[in-house]
């Protein structure tokens, strides 16, 4: 793991099912390490650059209807079709085309982000066609003018493949049903899906126009483990708890007016619904897991935000879950721990940065399919 720590205790009976169990070692999900239900490509030719394997829990599902069958096998015959042409390769294997990505929002993340496509991205297939922000001011001297992008709503013109959003949950409400018109949308705001509304336009828009809504997991631990539980009916209670700073908060309406004059102070608890609208930028883990676990959802997964003022730079973030009591009456429960580095005020830590990257690739490897898929 870069620059984190995680720690996992597992307790209880094996749930039937089929029910994966804790994990423990590296971190897997930010390294892009395969389980053995990911789908490994053939290898291309070698003179087509190619992406890393996809990342293990690129996993599917659809919060309006579940989609049946899996994500399918390296026999599979993947048909993609993107404006920009492309090659496509049939047979065993993937069907590669370029991909054009667009980036939304230059904060800490949306820099890094541009600064791997910049670099890095020619040699993997990829191409950054624009960037846009809300203060163009920001990109000056950074992004090239080619590719600084005035009006979001022009963003058609780019022909972009995927759109990435790394601003603010209100981009994903006011133009993530717009974005979907012309390009997949890896959304980096999940708790704008909190609102209803907007996760049914997104749902609707993502069906009509035939793009997919990923979703970056960023710091949550453990979601693809979540997501099978789930699937196999063995998921009863979650709840994740973020801890931080009150520096590191950027908090809206009553929350904003809490002060932290403890220690600890624990300035929610409840649905994660209930959070999202006045911690934005601080409920994305929570509303990552929220999706994890649809039997669940955003009304039935807990959120704990805590304010500690011993936590100037890092963010920890820990996960519970339990299943139903088995046989025995005991109940399987997992409990991940995990410590992420951030700088003093930082709402995002220094391994989730490589998260999002790593979904990012992830992505990029997964056919357009309609619905909402975490990756």
């Amino acid at each position: 793991m870069e620059g984190g720590r995680q720690e996992t205790r597992a307790r209880g009976m094996g749930l039937g099912g089929g029910a994966a169990g804790p994990r423990t070692g590296p971190e897997t999900q930010e390294q892009g390490t395969e389980s053995p239900e990911s789908p490994t490509p053939s290898p291309l030719p070698h003179s087509q650059p190619s992406l890393p394997p996809p990342q293990a829990g690129c996993g599917f599902h659809d919060n309006l209807a579940r989609q049946k069958g899996g994500l399918g096998t390296a026999e599979e015959i993947f048909h993609i079709s993107r404006k920009g042409g492309g090659r496509m390769q049939e047979g065993r294997g993937w069907a590669r085309v370029p991909r054009r990505v667009g980036v939304v929002g230059y904060g800490r993340l949306g820099q890094s982000l541009v600064s791997h496509l910049l670099t890095q991205g020619p040699e993997l297939g990829l191409e950054l066609v624009f960037v846009w922000n809300r203060d163009p001011g920001r990109m000056a001297g950074s992004v090239p003018p080619s590719l600084q992008l005035q009006n979001l709503a022009a963003l058609g013109e780019r022909h972009p493949d995927l759109v990435v959003e790394v601003a603010h949950p209100q981009i994903i409400q006011e133009s993530g049903a717009q974005i979907l018109r012309h390009a997949n949308l890896l959304v980096g705001s999940p708790s704008a899906l909190a609102d209803q509304a907007t996760e049914q336009r997104l749902l609707e828009a993502s069906h009509r126009w035939d793009h997919a809504v990923f979703v970056a997991r960023g710091a949550l631990w453990g979601t693809e483990d979540i997501t099978r539980l789930d699937a196999a009916g063995g998921l009863q209670s979650l709840r994740v708890t973020m801890a931080t700073h009150p520096d590191g908060f950027r908090l809206e309406g009553p929350l904003a007016a809490v002060r932290s004059t403890e220690h600890r102070t624990v300035l929610y608890e409840g649905p994660v619904r209930g959070l999202c609208p006045f911690a934005p930028r601080n409920s994305n883990t929570m509303a990552a897991a929220a999706l994890a676990a649809p039997s669940l959802g955003f009304d039935r997964v807990v959120g704990v935000l805590v304010a500690d003022l011993s936590l100037a730079d890092m963010h920890v973030v820990d996960v519970e879950l339990t299943g139903p009591p088995g046989p025995t009456g005991r109940s399987f429960a997992v409990h991940t721990h995990r410590e992420n580095p951030a700088e003093p005020g930082a709402v995002t830590g220094s391994a989730t940065v490589t998260a999002f990257w790593r979904s990012l690739l992830g992505c990029c490897q997964l056919p357009s399919r309609p619905g909402i898929h975490l990756c």
